[in-house]
């Protein structure tokens, strides 16, 4: 059966590559020294700390994540995954790693579209928990059960290392700059809404483009702002006042978690950029799509194929570095 949340949490504490966050108070609230402040939310991209804060924030925020995703975003959320599935032209029988996968949602948006195998990569413990959990609920069974046969969601995935599950989807520890996995492994990696948490957003899509076999797909899902002057006004005063005051609210937060949201939007790579670092890494055919009057933007880059040859395992399987 899959694995506890348990069990993907000390996977997590002792693989995500980055030193450990401060531990949580008592009262569920992090540490002092993990909160974001005012003046650190200038410039949150350029904190040599950065990834120990964020890994805080989001442990603080996790038992609240989904439900702050559904109201604030009206359940909207789901469609824009459901459609970077799309994007991914992903088919059956492929491995797919979703990286920050947070509580699990597109990589079971991947299982239920038919991928042969997914791997939920996160850094924060807590996230695992809640994805290794939801995903033992089963809900996507069908739909990939319809696709694979019912036998198939019973089996045990090989040559996954470190991940934790049953079944088509496993839970794995990894620091998206230094993901445990070799080289041309994976038909399709995907990252929704975490690229701008990442602390070298090249370093990522570099390891992005590394793990990925000739002829496969990188597919970014971020958040962006409209471009016309009065839906970014109204936007921007949701985003920025609104959103921050509710989503703390419901989340109990002292992390600062809602204040930085907006902030690393605002202050991220231009959508220009992050497609020059995607070419950089190697990447052709990238292409860029605007979504709900442009408040997100999906990305979709292929790596380039091999001619004659295949990068895939006999065994389908994922090799990974130990």
């Amino acid at each position: 059966g899959v694995a506890s949340g348990d069990a993907a949490a000390r996977s997590a504490r002792g693989g995500a590559g980055h030193p450990p966050a401060s531990a949580p108070g008592g009262d569920g609230g992090p540490q002092p020294s993990t909160a974001w402040t005012q003046r650190e939310l200038a410039d949150p991209h350029g904190r040599a700390d950065k990834a120990r804060r964020v890994r805080a924030m989001f442990a603080a925020i996790a038992p609240s994540y989904d439900l702050n995703n559904r109201l604030h975003a009206l359940g909207i959320d789901q469609l824009w995954r459901r459609r970077a599935v799309r994007m991914s032209q992903v088919r059956g029988g492929e491995v797919v790693l979703d990286v920050a996968c947070g509580t699990g949602d597109l990589a079971l948006a991947f299982a239920r579209a038919g991928a042969g195998r997914i791997l939920g990569a996160d850094f924060t413990p807590e996230m695992l928990t809640l994805a290794a959990a939801k995903s033992a609920r089963g809900r996507w069974r069908h739909a990939w059960q319809r696709r694979h046969g019912n036998g198939a969601a019973t089996a045990e995935a090989g040559g996954t290392g470190g991940a934790v599950g049953a079944g088509p989807c496993h839970w794995l520890a990894a620091d998206a700059m230094a993901l445990p996995l070799a080289d041309a492994s994976v038909d399709v990696v995907s990252i929704a809404f975490g690229i701008r948490n990442v602390a070298d957003p090249a370093r990522a899509i570099g390891e992005f483009a590394r793990v990925l076999r000739p002829g496969g797909r990188l597919v970014i899902l971020e958040f962006s702002l409209p471009r016309l002057a009065p839906l970014r006004w109204l936007y921007q005063a949701y985003f920025q006042h609104i959103l921050p005051r509710t989503a703390t609210m419901i989340a109990g937060d002292r992390s600062g978690a809602y204040r930085y949201l907006p902030r690393s939007v605002d202050t991220f790579l231009s959508q220009s950029d992050l497609c020059r670092h995607m070419a950089e890494s190697g990447l052709e055919s990238i292409t860029c799509r605007r979504w709900t009057f442009g408040i997100v933007t999906c990305y979709r880059g292929l790596k380039p194929a091999l001619r004659g040859a295949t990068a895939r395992r006999a065994d389908g399987g994922v090799g990974m570095v130990v």
